[in-house]
């Protein structure tokens, strides 16, 4: 078995309305994402062709990119957000990187399950530089 790795970034806006802190607030971050596949090699060689892994990816990311990452049962900011058209995306979850992490895993578990010969995925999602929540699959 072999694992390939690839990072991802984007710009994204959020706010954490239930939390006591300062993430209460609007704020955004420079989002990285790695995403680790692990694998046999298919017959190219390859656990997966980094082009595809890339097309893949930036179908899933682009709706994030430059947007505000709203909890769908968050009013006063969908409200606002609607009302002005600014870019962004409802979802049924608290923004948090944990959160995130777990969402973008089930898009790649989505589109990465045809491939018979990858048998495990990681996404770990920085917020900060120094700051990312991980999760994994196995196939």
């Amino acid at each position: 078995m072999v694992k390939i790795a690839k990072e991802f970034y984007w710009e994204m806006g959020h706010r954490l309305p239930k939390h006591d802190g300062l993430c209460r607030n609007l704020h955004g971050h420079s989002y990285k994402m790695r995403i680790e596949i692990s694998g046999e090699l298919n017959e190219n060689q390859m656990v997966i062709d980094y082009f595809d892994l890339s097309q893949i990816a930036k179908k899933i990311i682009e709706p994030f990119d430059h947007a505000f990452l709203c909890e769908s049962d968050d009013i006063l900011m969908l409200s606002f957000l609607q009302s002005n058209n600014f870019k962004h995306v409802a979802v049924p979850f608290i923004s948090t990187a944990e959160n995130i992490c777990s969402y973008f895993l089930d898009k790649f578990k989505v589109e990465l399950n045809r491939l018979k010969n990858i048998h495990n995925i990681a996404i770990r999602i920085y917020e900060t530089e120094d700051v990312y929540a991980e999760t994994t699959c196995f196939f």
